[in-house]
């Protein structure tokens, strides 16, 4: 009998085709790139993998045929040919097969008519990942020089900062301009009350500039009778939202469950990769990276027939609503997010799932369901008045059929008060419901009441996670699989923080976005990328070679990188030149540090004076203007630091003292003690930082770190001169553990006291929630109440590797 060995990129992928067909074991590589010789990749299987690259290979070896099922794009027929050229399956055992949708019949029809890898597939995302990798590997390590430590660069990184700094710098360059708007409460001669509002003035679009003369029109409306001169009637109707891309979906859970795309994609993950169930392990999602809104036919019969038992049958389509993809660049390997079977309704999971999976899986299931609905079917009706001078219209607007509404309505971006957020709020402005009292053409109206409203025109509103992505994907910047690694990136690196779901670029995002702009905006423009991608696109289909297009990229690049290198100086981005003067009258400048822009003096490092910016000093700290305790001539100053706010003598780094909040020091001790474990520092008291209790330990810390919770009195024990403390009601040696027997009267400091055996038990720490014997703390030992006793976390040192695939 043949045998076969099937092969996929992700264990969970494996899990739900196994059901169907078999098993897996998937293999990974890493490569740098030579880029002396045509951009040679040099790929080296990394340690953690090699396992399951040589149980590839061995189950290779004894299989007839080798199927690759890694995904329908450019990543997925990379992985697949690295599988085949790491594991050495020759080529004749190797047959390729892609479905787009993970169903049973789909999967089987794959298999049944298998191809050869495609070679321009596997180039185009070869040639994808080099240039990600010598934009990268070229930009990074300048911009850690020329601004600061750690930081990075990237294609789509960069251009993701950019964004975000550019949005703040339309913000702070807004100015808002005052505008006033007229409402008017009418009333029919039956008295039926509407509102109408002030469109017109003397046929001129309306436009009023101050409260002033918003009041005058106000006063003159009200003693006009506005005439009715048009009624009309439209109806529309309103398609729902296609189900979900792995954009979209980032996009809808950030609008509504809160959840960062990171979160988003984790808990996609566990729900595609199933829960147990009475019935069995089950998958409940479909594939969650793609950049297709297509949905598997068999899907659409089954929602049509779960609509019409739920809802009724004028909910259900006659057939399947199919969408367009239409995001630049979609590849489309994958049908969109969807339940794998609708019957399989939320409610119905409650008891299997977590509740931040049940709300995701809650959000997948409307939206798909709903994308198969009918249509929602709305009735506006508009009235035109006209009242001399002034035009006014009154609208009103009432569903007539909710359609898909009934399920799920789409979230927006635009709400600034984030209703549309984690509070959920599905309802959009111009549907809001209403209606118009009958009215007829010609009908004269009274005027109840007028109001008149200030307002302010809003500069564009920050970018959230959810629109950033949005605009990304809209630019055909990333792919659905790097969308939650870009955002998480920029938020760790530094440049962006998060604030009430809004995002805020760091000082230092600006500086790296005017050096790049400056001196490389052609490689951090919006455009670059979207050519790049057409570029790819090229390849892929074979109609250009991916080498030459390399070779004209990248020599400008390395050029115009070593040019800058050569030219600039750090000072250059991160120093700016201001008004103030230092103590010494010297100029001072502002500066980029780790924690934020601050005030120094230009003739550091001769002169170390430094202090915040104007408007961003700390709060007035207790404390400060007093003289240092330590050094006796400095003066104690509020300052920031990487943990924030504190107060610290203004001679650093002459001297370091920094006061600290929380209970004074304790007193020393009025003796000298020799440590009891090294003999060779002092027991010195001390006070721990997080519960506030005294300990006493060893002056010689961090290279000795005993301690003890016992308080020495200044005696030692006769037999080993070890040092006598005080342990509840008696006394201890702290060397042995052995009672001391202490005279009742009379100070005890430099006696030798007589003691009982040695008892190395009474140094072991407390038992928790026990009592207080054995309550020291031996040589070495985390005294209880104490501070830790200098153990330190292991850091295991990776040996250097290549660039990873």
């Amino acid at each position: 009998m043949p045998k076969h060995l099937v092969i996929v990129e992700s264990p969970a992928k494996a899990r739900t085709i196994e059901r169907y067909l078999g098993s897996d074991n998937p293999g990974k590589g890493k490569f740098g790139v030579d880029v002396d010789h045509d951009f040679a990749p040099d790929y080296v299987v990394s340690d953690d993998r090699r396992k399951q690259v040589d149980a590839i290979e061995k189950a290779a070896k004894s299989a007839d045929t080798v199927y690759l099922a890694t995904d329908l794009d450019r990543e997925g027929e990379a992985i697949a040919w690295h599988v085949t050229e790491a594991a050495h399956v020759p080529k004749a055992k190797t047959r390729r097969v892609t479905f787009s949708e993970i169903t049973q019949g789909a999967i089987r029809d794959a298999f049944a008519n298998p191809r050869g890898i495609d070679t321009n597939l596997v180039d185009a995302q070869q040639a994808r990942r080099i240039v990600d990798r010598l934009v990268g590997y070229t930009l990074s390590p300048l911009i850690s020089r020329k601004v600061r430590g750690g930081l990075s660069a990237g294609r789509v990184q960069s251009v993701a900062v950019r964004l975000v700094v550019e949005r703040e710098r339309e913000i702070d360059a807004f100015v808002a301009r005052e505008y006033w708007t007229v409402r008017a409460l009418l009333a029919t001669r039956a008295g039926d009350e509407f509102e109408a509002e002030l469109v017109k003035i003397d046929g001129r679009p309306l436009e009023i500039g101050d409260g002033t003369l918003a009041e005058h029109h106000a006063e003159t409306l009200r003693a006009l009778h506005p005439r009715v001169t048009s009624i009309a009637t439209k109806r529309q109707k309103r398609s729902p939202a296609p189900p979900f891309t792995t954009s979209t979906l980032q996009q809808e859970a950030s609008r509504k469950l809160g959840f960062s795309p990171k979160r988003t994609m984790s808990i996609a993950q566990r729900l595609y990769e199933g829960v147990d169930t009475p019935d069995g392990h089950v998958g409940l999602i479909t594939y969650m990276r793609t950049d297709s809104v297509a949905m598997a036919g068999v899907a659409m019969g089954e929602a049509r027939d779960v609509i019409r038992d739920r809802f009724g049958a004028p909910y259900a389509m006659p057939k399947g609503r199919v969408y367009k993809t239409k995001t630049k660049g979609a590849q489309e390997a994958h049908e969109s997010i969807r339940p794998t079977s609708f019957r399989r309704d939320p409610d119905s999971l409650a008891g299997f799932l977590k509740p931040e999976e049940l709300r995701l899986y809650r959000l997948i299931w409307q939206r798909a369901l709903a994308s198969q609905m009918e249509a929602k079917e709305l009735e506006t009706t508009t009235a035109e008045l006209e009242a001399g001078a002034y035009d006014l219209r009154a609208s009103a607007t009432r569903v007539v059929f909710d359609g898909f509404a009934r399920v799920y309505t789409e979230g927006r971006d635009d709400n600034r008060d984030g209703t549309n957020g984690a509070n959920g709020s599905e309802t959009a402005d111009d549907d809001a419901e209403g209606r118009l009292p009958a009215l007829r053409e010609g009908e004269a109206t009274d005027v109840r009441d007028v109001t008149t409203t200030q307002h302010f025109t809003e500069p564009p509103p920050r970018y959230t996670e959810a629109s950033l992505i949005k605009a990304l994907e809209d630019n055909g910047i990333g792919r659905p699989s790097t969308y939650a690694a870009t955002i998480s990136t920029i938020v760790d690196r530094g440049y962006v923080r998060v604030e009430e779901r809004r995002l805020h670029p760091e000082p230092v995002a600006g500086i790296v976005v005017d050096l790049l702009v400056e001196h490389f905006g052609d490689y951090v423009d919006l455009a670059f990328t979207a050519k790049m991608e057409e570029d790819l696109d090229e390849v892929a289909s074979g109609k250009r070679p991916w080498v030459p297009l390399l070779q004209a990229f990248y020599p400008p690049l390395r050029d115009r990188v070593d040019e800058v290198r050569k030219t600039t100086r750090r000072r250059d981005f991160t120093t700016e030149e201001t008004d103030e003067v230092c103590s010494l009258g010297h100029p001072m400048v502002i500066r980029l540090g780790r924690n934020g822009r601050f005030l120094a003096c230009s003739m550091y490092p001769d002169h170390k004076e430094s202090r915040p910016l104007p408007g961003d000093e700390p709060p007035a700290q207790a404390g400060t203007g007093e003289t240092c305790p330590l050094c006796g001539l400095g003066t104690l100053v509020g300052k920031r630091g990487r943990f924030g706010p504190f107060v610290g003598c203004d001679r650093y780094p002459d001297c370091g003292y920094i006061k600290r909040e929380g209970p004074e020091p304790p007193a020393p001790l009025a003796f000298d003690i020799v440590c009891p474990k090294n003999e060779d520092g002092k027991l010195v008291a001390r006070r721990a930082r997080r519960t506030g209790n005294v300990f006493w330990g060893c002056s010689n810390y961090p290279k000795c770190d005993y301690t003890t919770n016992h308080e020495p009195i200044g005696a030692l024990h006769e037999t080993d001169d070890g040092p006598v403390a005080k342990r509840g009601d008696g006394f201890i040696c702290l060397k042995c553990g052995a009672a001391i027997e202490v005279p009742s009267d009379g100070s005890v400091v430099g006696l030798r006291l007589p003691g009982g055996p040695p008892d190395p038990s009474a140094l072991a720490p407390a038992r928790r929630g026990g009592d207080d014997r054995g309550s020291g703390s031996g040589p070495g030992r985390r005294p209880t109440g104490g501070r830790a006793t200098g153990r330190r976390s292991m850091r295991t040192k990776r040996a250097p590797t290549r660039p990873r695939s």
